[in-house]
């Protein structure tokens, strides 16, 4: 099984957000490799709630606007 998780940065809260309404999850970190591992402890623990137990893959889509003008 295959999910897409969505990365943003919210530059006024300073973190990253993780989305996925799938299996659901929302979660925040500071940091986006920290957003990762918490992604997959949280995703893991969730899909194990609902009894999935077919191997599960996660991708990740990340967006982060700057402004440079």
């Amino acid at each position: 099984m295959e999910y897409t998780v969505d990365f943003a940065w919210d530059d006024e809260a300073g973190v990253w957000t993780a989305i996925c309404d799938d299996i659901p999850l929302a979660l925040e970190s500071n940091s986006f490799d920290a957003l990762i591992e918490k992604v997959k402890v949280c995703a893991a623990e969730v899909l194990e709630m609902n009894a999935a137990t077919a191997p599960v893959k996660l991708c990740i889509k990340s967006e982060r606007w700057e402004s440079i003008a």
